[in-house]
């Protein structure tokens, strides 16, 4: 028998079921989509029970489509998107059908009554919590104290959104440091719950689920639920973790100094360290690393590829209706448009904040937009403009990371965006740093779930086989020259950035 491994990618957007061999490689995937709920402003909620039908559907997809014998899977593990605060009680049931996902901020009031009791830099320094505090578990499950109080003296766990599908595929509660790392009660330093950040927010500690590794094996599958999902009720269920630690494994991240860049929807740079990197004045956000006794540490943009979208659906509709006449992508035929027009696109300068500014911004009201342009401008400037300025934004924060640790001279990207020539070219020539392609794209957080319950079941011995998985496609080195240029252009960028951001500031005050 031929052991495989099931991993689930329980990402914002749906579940992602893959089936890797013991080497590592991808034999088949399928993907569910759920909706996500905005039912007031800053309210952004998801239906657990949507994710758990996603991850069977997605389960019997995959079964089917891989043609693979059930019986050979050996173990799972689960990636779960961060910041879940889902409510069940002693038996498990859900107290809340809806619950907020990592972007719902409705919890205000609760950061404002938190920290009139906590230091704020205390907190950040001993949590690494840099997303805005509302964002976080703790301020949730406050919200839940005061405006659902009924329901709250329910509660008997608050899990975590793999932590709640662990516990419908074995019936245990429990949640890893990595996912612990994002409940804004954890101390970083310690590895543990921080009583002080407890007892301000008067949320009793025992509703936070034991913490436990992430390779660790809650159990083998329920009888049911194995039935069910198709599956051998003896596959080991092992924790897993968050998806941004589960994608830094993924992408190699498994020794100090190792980044990657994700250019998605939004996009991010992460380091892995031994130390975690963090400064009150950028915020990096921290999680503890699924690989033990390491950190990794995140700076983002809200909108990458969602800002380069807007300008394909709003500026390159011939480009759009080229694509589907011919069967083409829309956006490699931006891509060879944006290549005839030169390094810095004729002076033009994008700023894709497009869904506001981050906690490295000088605002978070800043919005995008085009600077300096003039009647010379072409389409072809437009774009590349656009795929530059989403670079020098992530530029200025890879700057920030490096004022605190050694970063390796070897940049990997993945997700969507990597998989575009021009794109690899511009980063290399905006970080000067060689920017490494591999065979991983928008697999990293499969792959990095995979992996931790291969090491879980002891099919590998350690994480260092994630570098014989990925192999290289390319190496894209940086043009002195190329480089040259942006470096003049990038300094002139970081300041109208500044200044485009009070224009939002006063733009946001007209409240129109």
């Amino acid at each position: 028998m031929t052991k495989k491994i099931l991993s689930f990618d329980l990402g914002t957007g749906g579940n992602k079921a893959s089936l890797y061999d013991t080497d590592g490689n991808c034999l088949a995937s399928a993907f569910v989509p759920y909706p996500t709920h905005y039912p007031h402003v800053g309210w952004h909620e998801q239906c657990p029970d949507d994710w758990w039908n996603a991850v069977i559907e997605s389960t019997r997809l995959l079964l089917s489509k891989s043609k693979e014998n059930s019986e050979d899977i050996e173990c799972l593990a689960i990636s779960g998107h961060s910041l879940g605060a889902v409510p069940v009680d002693k038996a498990g049931n859900l107290l809340r059908n809806a619950t907020p996902i990592w972007s719902d901020i409705r919890a205000n009031h609760e950061v404002d009554d938190f920290f009139s009791k906590v230091d704020k830099d205390h907190w950040y320094l001993t949590t690494g919590n840099g997303f805005p505090a509302a964002c976080y578990t703790i301020f949730k499950v406050m919200w839940y104290s005061h405006n659902e109080p009924e329901m709250f003296q329910k509660i008997y766990k608050l899990l975590g959104t793999k932590d709640y599908i662990n516990f419908k595929l074995t019936g245990k509660f429990a949640t890893d440091f990595s996912y612990a790392s994002g409940s804004g009660i954890y101390d970083l330093q310690k590895w543990a719950y921080q009583d002080e950040f407890i007892a301000a927010s008067g949320i009793p500690a025992a509703i936070f689920p034991d913490i436990v590794p992430s390779t660790q094996i809650l159990g083998e599958l329920l009888p049911d639920v194995a039935k069910t999902l198709g599956l051998s009720p003896t596959v080991k269920v092992v924790c897993g973790g968050v998806d941004n630690s589960c994608m830094a494994l993924g992408a190699k991240n498994i020794k100090d100094g190792r980044v990657y860049t994700s250019l998605g929807s939004s996009a991010w740079i992460a380091v892995s360290s031994e130390k975690p990197v963090l400064d009150l004045k950028a915020k990096p956000y921290v999680f503890a690393h699924v690989i033990p006794k390491m950190f990794t540490s995140a700076v983002s943009i809200f909108s990458a590829g969602t800002s380069f979208t807007w300008v394909r659906d709003n500026l390159c509709g011939d480009l759009v209706e080229q694509a589907k006449n011919e069967n083409k992508d829309a956006y490699a035929l931006m891509d060879e448009l944006a290549e005839t027009s030169p390094v810095g696109a004729h002076n033009l300068l994008f700023n894709p904040s497009l869904a506001g500014g981050t906690s490295q911004d000088y605002s978070v009201n800043l919005r995008g937009a085009y600077m300096g342009i003039d009647l010379k401008h072409g389409k072809a400037d437009l774009i590349r403009a656009a795929m530059e300025g989403i670079a020098m934004n992530l530029r200025l924060r890879l700057d920030v990371l490096k004022k605190y640790c050694q970063i390796q001279d070897e940049i990997l990207l993945v997700g969507g965006g990597s998989k575009s020539k021009l794109y690899r070219r511009i980063f290399a020539d905006i970080y000067n740093t060689n920017i490494l392609k591999t065979n991983i794209d928008q697999d990293a957080g499969a792959l990095g779930a995979a992996a931790i319950a291969a090491v879980g079941c002891d099919l590998w011995k350690d994480f260092n086989k994630i570098d014989e998985v990925h192999k290289t496609i390319e190496i894209v080195e940086p043009d002195a020259e190329n480089n040259a240029t942006y470096e003049k252009i990038i300094p002139i960028f970081a300041v109208a950035s500044e200044y485009q951001s009070k224009i939002s500031d006063a733009l946001h005050d007209l409240k129109m």
